[in-house]
């Protein structure tokens, strides 16, 4: 009896040091099935017919590991909401092994829409989803949902064009024809602008699609001096009941380029009055006049003449407020002067209207 305990116990010691000695800290895991974790931010813009996806491709399985293998990804798309991948419209190529610097990298997808997925209802839409795959050819499910509007989009103009003046850069192009607005949808010029050199982009403006052939907009936040690229697309504004209000913009017009070079001089001065001064001292002629309200404007020149001459300069730098003193005067003598307004360019405006004194 005493025998049989003793090799009892050694059993046991024995089956404790085997299991310590492999390494198994407890029950044994079930193999991962290395299942894509399904994406959860996926994204679609329509511009014109073209669908844009994109989308992260997922870092972590199933099982909350850290996903090493990524297969094919399925792009489904259906005119109703998504329960399963039914109709692949494309598929992106394997992404491989992903390595640790490939956490968060992100993949896109454009999808082009024949026009029997056009509709006049504008409560239509197309849904869209990702389906990534393993090695093997198995995914944990569709990603969420996104929809985008399934009516038509409307041409952009066809002859935009751009001409610089004093007020700004004059956008005008012809208007689309026999296009019907209602309340559930209606449509939009939207016009950008772009500096050579630069990515970035800027509304110059919109205009809601009408009855009139010419549209008409100024634009006056450029600088000047700078070579600006235009363009303009219509946009689509659906308002369905029940659902917030959507927009999706058209193909682009072909693009105008202009350098906005600036030609135009202030305007001219107003109001000019000449004043004489002298009695108990050296004489002189006091002008004042209205001032020019150009935002560019750097100052004004003097100009003076007597009778049967013509004007001189007789300012030797830029005049920056509406008075100047004239105190090169001759008793005896009359004079006739005249002011003109210039701006940071140089542009000089006509000269005002004349104002004479005399010298007694």
């Amino acid at each position: 009896m005493k025998l049989a305990s003793y090799l009892n116990g050694i059993g046991c010691a024995a089956i404790v040091l085997i299991l310590a000695s492999c390494g198994v800290p407890g029950i044994p895991q079930p193999p991962s099935l290395d299942l894509a974790q399904p994406v959860s931010d996926l994204q679609a813009v329509r511009k014109g017919n073209t669908v844009f996806l994109a989308w992260t491709i997922p870092a972590q399985t199933t099982d909350g590991t850290r996903l090493k293998h990524v297969g094919e990804t399925q792009i489904c798309r259906s005119a109703e909401t998504l329960k399963s991948c039914g109709n692949v419209v494309a598929k992106v190529a394997p992404a491989g092994k992903l390595s640790g610097a490939q956490q968060n990298a992100k993949a896109s997808a454009t999808d082009e829409l024949a026009a029997s997925l056009i509709h006049d209802d504008p409560a239509a839409q197309l849904f869209y989803a990702v389906s990534v795959l393993n090695e093997r050819g198995r995914s944990a499910g569709l990603s969420n949902v996104v929809a985008v509007p399934a009516v038509p989009s409307l041409p952009p103009p066809s002859d935009l064009g751009a001409e610089v003046r004093a007020d700004g850069v004059l956008l005008s192009w012809t208007g689309a024809s026999n296009t019907t607005e209602t309340p559930e949808l209606h449509h939009v010029y939207r016009v950008y602008r772009r500096m050579d050199g630069s990515n970035a982009e800027s509304t110059v403006g919109e205009m809601p699609l009408g009855a009139q052939r010419t549209y008409l907009l100024i634009d006056h936040s450029f600088e000047w001096e700078k070579t600006y690229q235009y363009r303009a697309s219509v946009v689509d504004v659906i308002n369905v009941n029940g659902r917030p209000e959507t927009q999706f913009e058209g193909d682009d017009s072909p693009p105008v380029r202009v350098f906005v070079h600036d030609v135009f001089p202030p305007a001219v001065p107003s109001g000019l009055q000449a004043v004489f001064s002298g009695a108990g001292q050296k004489p002189f002629i006091d002008l004042i006049w209205g001032p020019d309200t150009d935002t560019d404007l750097a100052g004004y020149n003097v100009y003076r003449h007597e009778p049967g001459d013509a004007p001189v300069k007789i300012n030797a730098e830029l005049v920056k407020t509406p008075a100047f003193r004239d105190a090169n005067v001759t008793p005896g003598h009359s004079y006739v002067y005249a002011v003109s307004a210039v701006d940071v360019r140089g542009n000089e405006s006509a000269k005002s209207g004349e104002a004479a004194e005399n010298v007694p």
